[in-house]
């Protein structure tokens, strides 16, 4: 009953409440998304029963035609969301993610720094297909962490201090960061660059994103692993043994076999698509759909395969009414009116102080949230507009935005989806974990806004 009352009580005042800025229809709007965004996050019931409750609200009071209401599903966004988790489908199901994991620590795990780093590896190589840091972190990074782990003998308790603390630590950290490289990383993204192109005509395409990205998010992976080696240095220094391992788990496996070839060769074309874009002008979801028509064409997955995909039609149920909601309240002008009242006294501030205490506020305010989609869906918007208003630069703020709504994952273990799968490992604490997680939200502040800023502007991005 708690987490009804905390959905339904805010979502009661701001229905009914007179809020002098807004008109009656507006105001609807705005309490049922809040309600909705509320729900995702306190979940009384599964996310697609929230947005479709919502979507049924809308229409039946008439805050919103039927047609507009399921206009979401006519996003192209919603629908790369959804092409993108049929990718990962594939990566995971003919085991070609497990392989590229394995072939990493191979090559690499030689102390455990460097099996950390062969860890970190294989996930940015990963992350341009997997767009979910629970499936990429939970479903892949996480069991290879935890096998490498268990065969040195390092288990939750007293021994944890041996390897498994360290890796464990490794592997989330560097598992969100690499969300933030590429705009398929993480499901989130595309709604960020839709947002963005709609609030202040900003094109953040699938090379702007990797392009921006790549400097800091280089130096974030190379130097986070190293500085928790540091604060958390582990007993075992020689890892040789994990070599050996991933050398049996790849002789097992045996050669790649003619599925894996033929998904590599078209994962590869439909990134070549995805750069190429600003080129040959094919939208980004139409690359990834037909990727996703070769790889059935090829028999990599069959279509019984993507029907029983349920996180993929998860998404698109509730995905595409948040997006049409954000997409109805900037048009109707309220995220410009809400933005203009609580951030009104940044006005006449230089730009880029009024960007840092933006980003720093959109950072540190995920301590509320469970999710970054809903903190995407709920404030991406006004912040970024408030950073437009302010007079900063339009392309540095979309990014530093864009970038922080995935790196601030990192605070608590349950921030986001994977948070929990490698918190409940239990080998770190609570109070270790939390510790942590805000040292290095204050390296990431360093190395995406100071070097990251820096960076574009080398590039003439800004």
């Amino acid at each position: 009953m708690r987490r009804w009352a905390a959905v339904l009580i805010p979502g009661a005042i701001l229905y009914f409440a007179p809020l002098p800025a807004l008109t009656t229809s507006q105001r609807h709007l705005l309490a049922i998304f809040a309600a909705t965004v509320i729900s995702l996050i306190a979940q009384p019931v599964p996310m697609g029963v929230s947005v479709l409750v919502a979507m049924t609200l809308l229409a039946l009071t008439r805050t919103l035609t039927p047609a507009a209401v399921l206009a979401g599903f006519a996003n192209v966004v919603v629908w790369l969301i959804f092409t993108a988790f049929l990718f990962a489908r594939a990566v995971t199901s003919t085991g070609f993610g497990m392989r590229v994991a394995y072939v990493f620590v191979r090559r690499f795990g030689r102390s455990p720094l460097t099996l950390g780093y062969s860890i970190a590896a294989a996930g940015l190589v990963l992350s341009p297909f997997v767009p979910s840091d629970t499936a990429r972190g939970g479903g892949i990074v996480f069991p290879i962490t935890r096998s490498l782990a268990q065969a040195f003998g390092s288990e939750p308790g007293p021994t944890a201090g041996r390897l498994g603390f360290f890796l464990i630590l490794v592997a989330f950290h560097t598992n969100y960061a690499a969300s933030a490289m590429f705009l398929t990383s993480m499901a989130s993204n595309p709604v960020i660059a839709d947002f963005a192109h709609k609030i202040g005509h900003i094109d953040l395409t699938w090379g702007t994103w990797a392009l921006a990205s790549s400097l800091p998010g280089l130096v974030t992976l190379i130097f986070v692993p190293y500085l928790i080696l540091r604060l958390h240095r582990p007993e075992i220094v020689d890892t040789t043994k994990a070599r050996g391992m991933a050398s049996e788990q790849l002789r097992q496996m045996g050669p790649m076999s003619g599925t894996e070839l033929r998904l590599v060769v078209i994962l590869v074309a439909v990134m070549l698509g995805w750069v190429t874009s600003p080129w040959h002008g094919i939208s980004n979801t139409f690359v990834a759909l037909a990727g996703v028509s070769a790889i059935l064409l090829a028999r990599v997955l069959t279509w019984d395969d993507l029907l029983g995909e349920t996180k993929a039609w998860d998404a698109l149920i509730w995905f595409a009414p948040l997006v049409m909601m954000a997409d109805n309240l900037n048009e109707s002008g309220v995220i410009r009116i809400l933005s203009n009242s609580v951030f009104g006294r940044m006005q006449g501030w230089p730009s880029m102080a009024a960007l840092f205490a933006l980003v720093a506020t959109y950072l540190y305010v995920h301590y509320g949230f469970a999710s970054m989609t809903a903190q995407v869906t709920a404030l991406y918007p006004a912040f970024l507009t408030a950073a437009l208003a302010a007079g900063a630069p339009p392309l540095t703020s979309a990014l530093l935005l864009a970038f922080f709504s995935n790196l601030n994952a990192g605070l608590t273990h349950y921030g986001t989806g994977s948070a929990p799968v490698f918190f409940n490992a239990g080998y770190v604490g609570q109070a270790a974990w939390w510790k942590l997680g805000f040292v290095i939200s204050l390296v990431n502040v360093v190395i995406w806004f100071g070097l990251g800023s820096l960076w574009w502007r080398v590039l003439g991005l800004w």
